[in-house]
């Protein structure tokens, strides 16, 4: 009798993580820029206008323009902030 109360409160903690929605994840979607067809470094193709990643970059676009200081070119058009003075 003891083990019948358990039953239902351990499936219930098996099934819990299941329940999660995907897009619980930590994700970031950049538009891609006019004149560009491709995605910038650590970006994949949606195979539509945007790019997604499952890491979030702080990113901006370059507009023609050097990256500043403390940021890299991660190409098509983008910047990507450096984290911990590298990458």
């Amino acid at each position: 009798m003891d083990m019948d109360r358990r039953a239902p409160s351990c499936l219930l903690l098996l099934l819990l993580p299941a329940g999660l929605p995907i897009g619980a994840q930590a994700q970031t979607r950049i538009p891609k820029l006019p004149g560009y067809d491709q995605c910038p470094l650590g970006y994949v193709n949606d195979l539509g206008t945007h790019c997604v990643s499952p890491i979030n970059y702080q990113v901006a676009p370059t507009n023609g323009q050097p990256c500043p200081s403390g940021w890299m070119n991660i190409g098509a058009g983008y910047c990507k902030k450096k984290t911990l003075g590298i990458f």
